[in-house]
Order: structure tokens, then C-alpha cells, then sequence
């Protein structure tokens, strides 16, 4: 379920002429006892809204005031989210023949033609209010104060994100909470200007218009509007000078490529539109590459393992992100921690519609290939998840069968395309070239009868410092370690980052350092095991220069490394012929 909460406006929208008629009471009842949730957002003071409206206890909050007061029917339970208006601001007005003069708990309402003698009165004063006009109605508020407020007040209290409403409102005051919600409805009576920021309009007025939004509701969770706004769309790139986006909701995604290729950019870029966006995420890293990612809180390191309690907690925050790194697991225990929060993490998705999104990197360590999933282990459609790998050969194919949007980066995109659709059993679509230019990746989806098309991906608006700490001065495990053996094999020295590769190439023998230099052996690791292309491209410009001497290459081969990567104060050396 994409939207778990709708947020009313009552006079004008849920109610005509200060009523709710019968059939819309019913109507309310069957969007409840889809697991969905109410909160009513109102202009009106709480006391007369008690009086016309003996069904409130459909909802789960009430913003009334135009967000000055919240209340929770269930526990007769009132929040102020403002002060009280002044005794001299009211004796003012009063002074002024501003009237009739409406005095609630936070808001002071009156009629148009009184809004010069109001303004007039908040600058005499110097106080901080707002005036918000609606159908006539003159409110005055504190600054900050409206209805957008105090649904995020609501929202906070629940736990979900505005991305997981729709609100359906008529006038002027219901703008700015209608711009807040994910999917906003105007009523067909609505104000013109309502009507023009709305993403959908109903055909029905008043309440009819209500039901008929909550019929939709019920019936495919708004898919058919959901198709026709991009307003919240993901920005990945261009093609033929025409933005690509990809959906927030429903989406199912996979990034393939090899080593040093640019899968890291092409989903540093779709995590990026998400912040900007405002969906939460969770990223779980099980090799430690995302240890200074901006706008998350990282959990585990290289010396401790992820607490999963400590992350679903911080995750029920709407506005929070995680990174979850898995270094301080064993290898063997990676894949079950994973599949233990994975259960965790849908189950919260079941009931908030959050985290929105799922990253999950190198996920062939996660699901590889060989494993089948228990039953009840994948929903049917996992949406809303990018999974990152080198080829789709290594990961499940209950996974692969999943996946509906296909990014290839890297020179075989060819072949991994038809890999993938070989897995999957599809025909391979047909396109004039797969030959990507750098910065381009392959963009196909599976369910569309357009072939894949090249898209330029934007540029990363973050410095990403990917790598650096942990191929610098981290742990890497022994199968992509680096170790100097020379020409004949008697030494076994491990270098298990770039820091000790550098202190061990300055003391190995000049024949060890040759031998691997002139292997290539240098370049190759940069780019397989480091994972950066522009340091093995450097390395290999030094193994290409025959007459240099083992000093020059030295020199050269660590002035390379430190360009992009700290050296800390001191490291110790291992004991020579240990690993």
C-alpha cells in the first residue's frame, strides 16, 4: 500500500453546508477497514466541530484551528501547536468594531471587509500573525501556522511521512497542506486556484467527491493517478536532451555492471533524488563503501556488528535514513542478519509505507544465485528496491524474476543485457547500439515495449569519498587483499590496504617489486579490489615506463595513491611471512 493515510478538509470538501450526509459516513468506514487511517484537517474550532459532527471518532487526529489545536478523538486528548491569542490583540480588535469575532484555542476569526482593521491592528502591535483567508473567512494565526503544520504534527504522532497521504480539500487555507501530501485532490467545487495546483480533480462535488476518491482508495491504492504525476518523480539523467525519471513508487530495479564501472554513481544519483525528494531510505553495505554518506546515520563498522532493535527504532523517524554496514559480520552470518532485518523492514513497510526504499548493495553477497527463498520470505512484487551488482548471473533468480527496470553501466552491456533477460526467459529486446559513452548507462524496462535507451546520467551532486578510509586504512578481507610474493613465490606479505601495500612496497626487495610491477599486478588490484578506475588507469601508465628504476616507480606508484587517498601518522608494519 503507497498511501496510508487520507487527509480531509470537512466544510466545502467532506461536509456541505456543515453536515456529512450518511452514505459518506459509510464511505469513511470502508477506507478504515482497509487498514488505512483518517485525520481530518479543519478550519473549525473544536467545540462547534464536536457538536455537528458525532462520527469523529473515525479519526485517528483532528487538526482544527487551520493548525492550531490537534486533538485525538479516541482519548479526548487536545494538543495546542500555538499560543493563545493576547488579551490586548482581542480588545484591540474589539475597539476597532472588528466583528462577529470568533476566539478559539489559537485561532481569532472574522469576516471580510474586517482584514485592513486586523492588518492594521498585527503591525500597531508588532506582533508576529498571519491573516489566511478562506471563502471570506478572515483567520489570524500565528507566523507558521496552517494547516500544512498541523498535519505534521498529526503525521509525527502516527509515524508516517507525507509521502504516504493524500489530502482532498476546496479553498484557499487547504493549499498548503494539500501541497504537502503526496497525491492532492481537489473537489470539483473547489476554487479555481485549488483546482490548478490539485494532481487530480473529482467529478463529483462536495462529499461525492470524497467517496469517489476513496472508492478509488480501496480499489488499486490510486494506481491509474499515480501514473499521471511526476511531480515527485526521480531525475536519473538525460536522453536526446530529454529528462529520464524513474517512479517513487512501484518500481523494482537493478544495476549491473562490472568493477570500477559506475554502478556506484548511477545509484548514488537515484539515493541523491531520493533526499532531495524527501523518501527515507535504508542502504545496506555489506562491504563498508558508504561509510561517509551524507543524510545517514551509518550502523556497524569494521569492529561492530549492525544493532538491529537500534535500527528499526531510528528507522520509525520519517525523516531519518540508515546505512547499515555489515564488515563487522562474519562473512557466513551476512546473509541471515540480512534476511532477519529484510522481514523487519517489510513488516514496518506494511504498516507506515516506509522506509520507502531499499538499497542494497553488492546484493549477490546477500541472495546469491544458488539461494531459493523459503516461502513467505519475498512478497510477491518487491518493490521500491535497487539492487546493486556485478552480474545478474550471481544473484537469485527469485530475485531477478522481481525486477522490472533494468541499468546496465560498463563496455559489456550487451551481454549483461542478455544475460538478464536469458534468466528471466524474455526475448532480448532490440536496439540499433549497446556501445555506452562514459557517464552513459543502458536504461531498459522490462514490462515496456520501448527498447533499452542510453541515458546520461546526472553527476553526483555530493562529494562521495567512496572507498577512501576503508581501502586506506581499513580491513580488507583476505581474498581481495594484495600479496607481495615476487618472481618465485617465498613470501606471503598481505596487504589488506592501501596504506600497508605502500609501507610493504617501500621494503620488499627490489625483484618482488619488478615482478608484480611489470604483471600488472599493481594496476589490476587498483581496479578489481579498490574499485578505482582513474588509480589503475595512473598505475598503469608507471608499469608501462620499462626504464624506470624500482626507486622512480616506487615513487611514482605512491605519489599516485597519495593524490586522492590520507596517509595516517603512522601504521605498523607486519612481521615478514605473515598473512
Amino acid at each position: 500500500m503507497r498511501y496510508h493515510v487520507l487527509a480531509t478538509d470537512y466544510d466545502g470538501t467532506l461536509a456541505q453546508n456543515g453536515r456529512v450526509d450518511v452514505a459518506t459516513v459509510e464511505s469513511l468506514r470502508q477506507l478504515l477497514a482497509t487498514g488505512r487511517r483518517l485525520v481530518m484537517v479543519t478550519g473549525r474550532e473544536l467545540p462547534e466541530l464536536l457538536d455537528i459532527f458525532p462520527e469523529i471518532d473515525l479519526f485517528e487526529w483532528v487538526v482544527a484551528e487551520n493548525g492550531g489545536l490537534l486533538y485525538r478523538p479516541s482519548a479526548k486528548e487536545e494538543k495546542l501547536l500555538a499560543e493563545s491569542p493576547s488579551d490586548s490583540f482581542l480588545q484591540a480588535l474589539g475597539k476597532k468594531n472588528v466583528g462577529p469575532l470568533s476566539v478559539g484555542r489559537v485561532v481569532v476569526a472574522t469576516w471580510e471587509p474586517h482584514q485592513d482593521s486586523v492588518i492594521n491592528t498585527i503591525h500597531d502591535q508588532g506582533l508576529e500573525l498571519q491573516v489566511i483567508f478562506n471563502k471570506g473567512a478572515v483567520m489570524i494565526l500565528p507566523a507558521g501556522i496552517n494547516k500544512a503544520s498541523g498535519l505534521i504534527a498529526a503525521l509525527k504522532e502516527m509515524g508516517i511521512s507525507p509521502h504516504n497521504v493524500v489530502g482532498i480539500g476546496d479553498a484557499e487555507n487547504d493549499h498548503a497542506f494539500l501541497r504537502l501530501c503526496e497525491m492532492s485532490v481537489a473537489v470539483a467545487n473547489a476554487l479555481p486556484a485549488v483546482k490548478e495546483t490539485a494532481d487530480f480533480i473529482t467529478a463529483g462535488d462536495h462529499s461525492q467527491g470524497v467517496c469517489q476518491l476513496i472508492e478509488e482508495l480501496v480499489a488499486n491504492d490510486l494506481t491509474a493517478l499515480n501514473l499521471q504525476q511526476q511531480r515527485h518523480h526521480l531525475v536519473l539523467g538525460t536522453s536526446d536532451d530529454q529528462e529520464v525519471l524513474l517512479s517513487p513508487y512501484g518500481q523494482s530495479v537493478l544495476i549491473c555492471g562490472p568493477s570500477a564501472s559506475g554502478k556506484s554513481t548511477v545509484a548514488t544519483r537515484i539515493v541523491e533524488s531520493l533526499q532531495e525528494q524527501q523518501y527515507q531510505f535504508c542502504l545496506i553495505d555489506p562491504e563498508g563503501d558508504y561509510d561517509e554518506f551524507e543524510g545517514a546515520v551509518m550502523f556497524g563498522g569494521p569492529k561492530a556488528a549492525p544493532p538491529e532493535d537500534e535500527i528499526l527504532r531510528f528507522l520509525e523517524d520519517p525523516n531519518t535514513n540508515a546505512v547499515v554496514c555489515l564488515t563487522g559480520l562474519p562473512i557466513p552470518d551476512r546473509p541471515p542478519f540480512f534476511l532477519r532485518l529484510l522481514s523487519q523492514l517489510l513488516q514496518m513497510r506494511s504498516r507506515t509505507g516506509r522506509p520507502h526504499w531499499l538499497i542494497l548493495d553488492e546484493a549477490h553477497h546477500l541472495m546469491p544465485a544458488e539461494w531459493l527463498p523459503p516461502d513467505g520470505t519475498l512478497p510477491k512484487e518487491l518493490t521500491n528496491v535497487v539492487l546493486i551488482t556485478v552480474h545478474p548471473d550471481l544473484l537469485s533468480g527469485a530475485l531477478l524474476e522481481r525486477v522490472d527496470t533494468l541499468l546496465v553501466v560498463g563496455a559489456n552491456a550487451h551481454e549483461t543485457l542478455t544475460s538478464f533477460t536469458r534468466i528471466i526467459k524474455q526475448p532480448v529486446p532490440q536496439m540499433d547500439s549497446t556501445a555506452l559513452e562514459p557517464g552513459e548507462f543502458l536504461l531498459w524496462l522490462k514490462e515496456s515495449a520501448t527498447p533499452p535507451q542510453k541515458v546520461l546520467g546526472h553527476p553526483c551532486k555530493m562529494v562521495r569519498h567512496r572507498h577512501r578510509r576503508k581501502y586506506a586504512e581499513g580491513q580488507l578481507p583476505p581474498e581481495r587483499s594484495f600479496y607481495f610474493r615476487g618472481p618465485q613465490h617465498k613470501m606471503n606479505l598481505r596487504a589488506q590496504n592501501l596504506m600497508l601495500f605502500l609501507q610493504i612496497g617501500d621494503g620488499v626487495d627490489d625483484e618482488t617489486w619488478q615482478y608484480h610491477l611489470h604483471q600488472g599486478d599493481f594496476s589490476r588490484w587498483f581496479r578489481e579490489a579498490i574499485k578505482d578506475e582513474n588509480l589503475a588507469s595512473a598505475a598503469e601508465r608507471v608499469e608501462s615506463l620499462t626504464q624506470a628504476t624500482p626507486k622512480e616507480s616506487r615513487a611514482l606508484i605512491r605519489a599516485t595513491v597519495e593524490q586522492d587517498y590520507t596517509v595516517p601518522a603512522s601504521l605498523p608494519l607486519p612481521v615478514p611471512g605473515s598473512s
